[in-house]
């Protein structure tokens, strides 16, 4: 029996973690933050997924049967290559899952409009991973994407509360929402955009549902542990969290108490 592993190119997947750790309690947690090697939105495939990979395969070392890429680029641009092509080789009963689907399967349901946007880094929205994701089970749903390219830099410097970030953030609004006016519903396709919501909100019309990916993913997790006992078996119930970065774990741990919202004490991980 093992953690759940929770893997992110750096601090936002803690966002995930903590609405994980929130609605299942009871598991052992590993988190790993590729701090080192971030952000991984302006990258490119290959090396996405030899980055996750490698990460991945960390995890599975530490005793985890489960990992989720708490990341949504990792999820767009190695996640299925990941599931169809390496895990038959280097874990066959191990599984990987991503947060790109959870979401997806969620915003057909919401949206009365049927217009949806999409916030995100360059690397998932020119993965399109996202419209064909919710194109799968809602091909009536029309998206609409946008890179934010300013928004993580906001967070990871602590300025996102500040009026400095109020440009940028109306920016970005402005330019989804104007040219597509029939947009109800928006997706953080970004697990740093969280810490924007107070501003976000704060210069959305009314009427436009956000989606936060981290309970969404914690309510699909919890029901795939339901659908699958098998994998729910292996999984350690000790109330334990591990937290490790690729970088200096002084960095990150005054970094991932904001994200995170607690107190965390980090090891560090090598990298190849």
């Amino acid at each position: 029996m093992g953690p759940i592993g929770i893997f992110d190119s750096g601090y936002g997947g803690l966002t995930v973690l903590k609405e994980i750790v929130a609605e299942l309690p009871q598991y052992d947690y590993i988190y790993l933050g590729d701090n080192a090697r971030a952000p991984y939105g302006n990258r490119g495939f290959d090396t996405i997924h030899a980055y996750t990979l490698e990460c991945v395969q960390k995890l599975f070392a530490m005793g985890c049967p489960l990992v989720i890429l708490a990341c949504n680029t990792a999820s767009a641009k190695a996640l299925r290559t990941i599931q169809q092509k390496d895990l038959p080789n280097i874990a066959p009963d191990n599984r990987v899952l991503g947060v790109i689907r959870p979401t997806s399967e969620m915003v057909g349901t919401i949206t009365q409009t049927g217009e949806v946007g999409i916030l995100a880094t360059n690397g998932t929205v020119s993965s399109e991973s996202y419209p064909l994701e919710i194109q799968k089970f809602f091909p009536h749903v029309k998206t609409h994407q946008l890179a934010c390219p300013m928004w993580v830099p906001l967070i990871e410097n602590n300025e996102h509360e500040n009026e400095g970030a109020d440009y940028f953030v109306k920016e970005y609004l402005d330019k989804i929402l104007l040219p597509s006016p029939g947009i109800d519903t928006l997706v953080l396709g970004c697990t740093h955009y969280p810490l924007l919501m107070k501003k976000i909100k704060q210069f959305l019309p009314g009427g436009i549902t956000v989606l936060s990916q981290g309970k969404i993913v914690a309510h699909s997790l919890k029901d795939y542990l339901k659908r699958h006992p098998e994998m729910e078996s292996r999984l350690s119930k000790q109330q334990q969290r591990t937290f490790y970065t690729t970088d200096d774990p002084a960095i990150f741990d005054k970094m991932a108490e904001i994200f995170y919202g607690k107190t965390v004490t980090s090891a560090k991980m090598l990298t190849k």
